[in-house]
């Protein structure tokens, strides 16, 4: 990823948040037919390693899950928020027209190498702390253990588990700080001015650089 040194994010708590907030990341791995993604949601260890360790699983039928067992580096990207930045934004273009639309956003991209398990125990862990995340809040969360056993261990016996220890990360908070104040406070300005609840999560996290 191209990282200007004035949008570079390199506080690993603040990459961690970040990875932890996005619901689905992407899964990219290159094979030798060339490279495939997959959508996948994602457990973060952050303690585990020197930049985390991430756990998920793929249906079995996948191809992406052999690429992972043939032990080639991943890179995983976690998308955060983004908004398009349009050049009437900017208070200096009235004075020179020097101005062209850009897109401000966040993004992390995680590589390492996968370590793929199908122990029925250790996915039905797994797929257990994933249900306990994403049902967090809901008026009658959902177990995995409401479900029939048998068919539980049915469908453990069609996904693959893999674990992905990073080793290197790396984090982008594009966000106008290569403008000057008065460009910048007309972006957030104009990201508040529209109607799309990411452009105004984006405007308040500009006011927080």
């Amino acid at each position: 990823m191209y990282v200007p040194r004035a949008f570079a994010e390199n506080d690993i708590k603040a990459l961690h948040q970040q990875m932890q907030g996005t619901p689905l990341a992407v899964l990219a791995t290159y094979t030798d037919t060339g490279l495939i993604a997959s959508h996948v949601p994602l457990l973060l260890n952050p303690d585990e390693g020197a930049n985390g360790t991430l756990y998920g699983h793929l249906a079995r039928a996948n191809p992406h899950s052999k690429a992972l067992a043939e032990g080639t580096e991943t890179l995983v990207i976690f998308a955060g928020e983004q908004a398009y930045i349009s050049p009437s934004f900017y208070p200096s273009k009235a004075e020179h027209g020097k101005a062209v639309p850009t897109w401000n956003y966040l993004a992390v991209h995680a590589y390492g190498t996968t370590e793929v398990f199908e122990d029925a125990e250790r996915l039905l862990a797994l797929v257990s702390r994933l249900s306990r995340k994403h049902e967090a809040g809901r008026p009658e969360p959902w177990a995995v253990s409401d479900a029939p056993v048998d068919y539980i261990d049915s469908m453990l016996k069609a996904i693959v588990g893999f674990r992905l220890p990073i080793t290197r990360l790396e984090g982008k908070r594009k966000l106008s700080q290569n403008r000057h104040a008065a460009d910048q406070a007309g972006v957030r300005q104009g990201l508040l001015a529209n109607r799309n609840p990411q452009d105004h999560a984006l405007a308040h996290l500009m006011v927080k650089e």
